[in-house]
């Protein structure tokens, strides 16, 4: 049996269950461990029906008049209520917001560069709140900062939409933008310029088919002239330069 009051570190008291001396109603309606509705009992007699299984009784719904309570082990029922949190976790999309700020006078290359982080964040399936300030007497223009904006979102427009139109607030100007859905969202092309990348030119010149180029052959040309030499000297007994040819015998 479970002890009947709460621990010392519960989380709030609206994750804490009543369970058995706990449980205040005089009267509840029981469920019992097999699943089946056991009726209206004092609670007495429901306490006993735990005791007299090795279970305990847990209060499932306060607000029901009677309460109704389950006669089921405390520690399984626990487990259950945790695997039914997680399960429903995974369906719950937890929305993430990036904030860019700008500025009515800023570069075009500074502009560049937080397009290109607003862009990673919705293909990341991130919110963007986009924020232009003006300082001093930036304010009495605030034209130049509604252009900045509308570049902005012209920009990014293939990779999500403003929820509202810009807004001017206090001494800035607002905006959310929400990622388009995936199917008419635009890739990142940062992303598709590491995959080109990824293909050096080495390996692509190993893809390609090889032209036929005449193999140049080391033949060696023999002149002629120099087997009639061979068969000269060969006449005159073997010797290539013989120094007796030249003289006449007597």
């Amino acid at each position: 049996m479970s002890r009947p009051f709460p621990p010392r570190n519960f989380a709030s008291s609206a994750s804490f269950v009543r369970v058995n001396g706990k449980i205040r109603a005089r009267e509840v309606r029981v469920i019992g461990i097999d699943g089946k509705q056991l009726g209206v009992m004092s609670l007495v007699d429901a306490l006993n029906l735990a005791r007299a299984n090795g279970v305990d009784l847990v209060e499932i719904a306060a607000t029901a008049t009677p309460p109704v309570c389950r006669v089921v082990d405390y520690g399984k029922y626990r487990y259950e209520q945790a695997k039914k949190e997680k399960e429903s976790k995974k369906h719950q999309h937890a929305s993430t917001v990036k904030e860019v700020q700008l500025s009515p006078r800023i570069d075009p290359h500074d502009l560049g560069v937080k397009t290109d982080h607003a862009i990673d964040f919705l293909c990341e399936d991130m919110k963007v709140k986009v924020t232009l300030k003006f300082r001093g007497r930036e304010m009495q223009h605030t034209e130049f900062g509604f252009q900045v904006i509308k570049k902005f979102l012209e920009n990014i427009a293939p990779y999500g939409h403003p929820d509202f139109q810009p807004k001017l607030i206090g001494k800035g100007i607002n905006v959310m933008i929400s990622p388009l859905p995936r199917n008419k969202r635009a890739k990142n092309p940062r992303q598709v310029e590491g995959a080109d990348e990824d293909h050096s030119p080495d390996e692509e010149s190993e893809h390609k088919p090889k032209s036929h180029q005449p193999e140049h052959s080391n033949t060696v040309q023999i002149d002629r002239g120099s087997k009639k030499d061979s068969s000269a000297s060969e006449k005159s007994g073997n010797f290539t330069n013989n120094p007796f040819e030249q003289i006449q015998s007597k």
